[in-house]
């Protein structure tokens, strides 16, 4: 390689270079700046520390983490937020740049909508509805709060919880959520919600079978089959459970 040809090429790379740091956007730039950032589109060093990227403590020097989805950096009210109730303030760690890219190019750079619900403190985990609106369909109506015990934080759907695993909700069973599950309690279940098991059918119609132990009527009950079909244990069965641990009562 002639000594001419060495030359320009370090001239060029080294023109490169400086074009690099006097109009960074224009030559290293990944598109263009959110509607917010505007204003930054050509002073890229205003967020990124040359060869270090950008960091969280240059976004704090602005957007003061105490102020954030209620102020802007000018002081002024927030007019639409996007969430109903600000949550920055209960992250466990202020790294802005885990969920914020703020450049849209070609690609973004990140996944949008893809909060890390780790970043909560644990006291705020549970309280899914001071962001998220609550689904509207039939069955979500008749609940409020509680989303953990059916749905976890990675996918709102599939939900984890299966009924019909538990009990069928069959033809004499299509009652609401409030029916058996009282005090938004759906870890807990209760059979005399319904006029028709009262406590007092219910005993009757145990204690002239023999049986005593009837308060966990899934163990032998998971449809309206009396027998214990689908998973259930069957009369006999129930008979011969109990006197294993009544028998000393005869």
């Amino acid at each position: 390689m002639s000594l001419i040809l060495k030359f320009v090429l370090a001239a060029n790379l080294i023109a490169i270079a400086i074009l690099a740091f006097v109009y960074p956007n224009l030559m290293v730039g990944p598109g263009k700046l959110i509607p917010g950032h505007k204003q930054l589109e050509t002073d890229c060093f205003a967020c990124h520390a040359p060869f270090l990227g950008s960091a969280s403590e240059r976004c704090v020097s602005c957007h003061k983490p105490a102020d954030v989805g209620r102020l802007t950096t000018k002081g002024q009210p927030v007019l639409k937020p996007l969430t109903s109730t600000p949550f920055h303030q209960k992250l466990t760690t202020q790294d802005c740049v885990a969920c914020h890219s703020d450049h849209a190019g070609v690609k973004r750079f990140r996944k949008q909508g893809r909060f890390n619900h780790e970043l909560l403190q644990k006291a705020t985990l549970g309280q899914c509805q001071s962001c998220h609106k609550s689904p509207t369909d039939s069955l979500h109506k008749q609940i409020s709060g509680n989303c953990s015990q059916c749905h976890n934080q990675n996918k709102w759907i599939p939900a984890t919880f299966e009924h019909n695993k538990y009990f069928s909700l069959d033809r004499d069973h299509s009652a609401s959520c409030v029916t058996c599950h009282e005090g938004n309690n759906y870890s807990r279940y209760t059979c005399y919600g319904c006029h028709e098991h009262t406590i007092e059918n219910i005993r009757r119609e145990h204690i002239e079978e023999g049986i005593r132990d009837y308060g966990n009527c899934v163990k032998c009950h998971k449809s309206a089959d009396e027998h214990g079909s689908d998973g259930g244990e069957s009369g006999e069965g129930r008979r011969n459970n109990d006197s294993k641990h009544h028998g000393d009562d005869d």
